[in-house]
């Protein structure tokens, strides 16, 4: 066991220190305790997570943020996507290094975490707020397991609530429109048709083509990171084959018939990918100069007895994922169906994502309902009561 002394400060004050041994029965002691009740409780506190195997030495918690961060985001570079993990750092290099870097990981607080997140909630929207309190509680979570920490203080704070934003699904007809004046109405059609990601298409390569069974290998993935475009593996790393509309053949079948096995399905490269995702890229481009001219006819038919047309959504080349999901669960596809095709890790993860496409099924299962019990009487018995 250990021992609690009393002492007084050069100010005069009566202060208490609690002297005990390490689990490598080195000596060591514990000052700045005002009441001889506190030092009684740690030392307590000391003695049982030596019993338990989870003490943790005073002195390990002086290391700061700033060194176990850096190592941290390195040791992530293997297991992270490029995208990912640029976000992550700029979120440490921008919010979290800048605030407390130089703090040391014990000298931190709960409730110094909740108003830092609180005051960042002020001027950034949830999605970062959330990206840079894990950040950080990632960091402390490494000091944990470490046994620098007892426990981790960033947990359990409170984050601000992501507001989902609202979908945009293209009809059939919206989709021909728009592949009418794109600048690649192939790759238009494929995206809204076939649910790939922007990145996936981009990356296919002719060698991935199946033309006799109509399927696609997914089994890259462009993104650009800063001003470089990066090769990797899908999202979820993931390999899948997705399987392209009859109509669709004929544009697929000649341009395989007209590249080399290793070129790009579409486009030609890095400055293509770029480009067609900018605010000035032929994807944009097109969609702005829809908007514009249904709006014109919107005002023209206004007053008069002509229906005036449906308004065009803003859409941006993710959107035509979403597009090929409501357009197959709109032709009957079920939900594993849906799921196999976008690449999702389950299909709750689908349901999740598009539970308000499927608002339609919740109504066929009560029609459904209402037929079968027409032959049970309990119609007959519900009026009778």
């Amino acid at each position: 066991m250990g021992s609690i002394h009393a002492y007084t400060t050069a100010s005069g004050s009566r202060l208490y220190r609690i002297a005990y041994r390490r689990p490598d029965h080195s000596q060591t002691n514990e000052r700045g305790f005002r009441t001889k009740r506190a030092a009684e409780l740690r030392l307590a506190e000391v003695e049982l997570s030596k019993h338990r195997g989870d003490y943790v030495d005073p002195s390990e918690a002086r290391i700061t943020v700033g060194m176990i961060g850096a190592s941290w985001i390195d040791s992530r570079s293997g297991d992270l996507k490029p995208s990912t993990r640029r976000t992550i750092q700029s979120a440490w290099r921008i919010h979290v290094e800048p605030k407390w870097g130089d703090r040391q990981i014990g000298s931190i607080r709960h409730s110094e975490i909740q108003i830092w997140v609180a005051a960042l909630s002020k001027t950034h929207s949830a999605t970062t707020v959330r990206r840079c309190h894990e950040v950080l509680a990632s960091v402390l979570e490494v000091a944990v397991r470490d046994r620098r920490l007892a426990r981790n203080v960033a947990r359990d704070i409170k984050l601000p609530r992501k507001v989902g934003k609202e979908r945009a699904y293209l009809s059939h007809a919206q989709v021909a429109q728009l592949a009418a004046i794109a600048k690649h109405p192939d790759l238009v059609a494929f995206l809204a048709y076939t649910g790939l990601r922007w990145g996936e298409a981009t990356a296919l390569r002719i060698k991935h083509v199946d033309t006799v069974r109509r399927r696609v290998r997914v089994e890259e993935n462009a993104v650009e990171v800063g001003s470089q475009v990066i090769i990797g593996t899908p999202k979820t790393h993931e390999k899948r084959q997705v399987r392209y509309p009859a109509f669709l053949a004929p544009t697929i079948e000649h341009l395989v018939a007209t590249r080399p096995r290793d070129a790009l399905l579409f486009g030609d490269g890095d400055h293509f990918i770029r480009r067609a995702k900018s605010t000035t890229g032929w994807f944009n481009s097109a969609v702005m100069q829809i908007v514009r001219e249904t709006q014109e006819r919107i005002d023209a038919a206004t007053g008069m007895e002509e229906r005036p047309p449906e308004s065009f959504p803003r859409v941006t080349p993710h959107d035509l994922r979403h597009t090929a999901a409501s357009l197959a669960i709109s032709a009957g596809a079920n939900v594993k169906a849906v799921q196999r095709m976008l690449g999702h890790a389950s299909a709750a993860m689908t349901l999740d994502t598009y539970a308000d496409l499927f608002d339609d099924d919740l109504d066929n299962v009560a029609n459904a309902l209402d037929r079968a019990a027409e032959s049970t009487g309990i119609k007959d018995v519900l009026n009778a009561s």
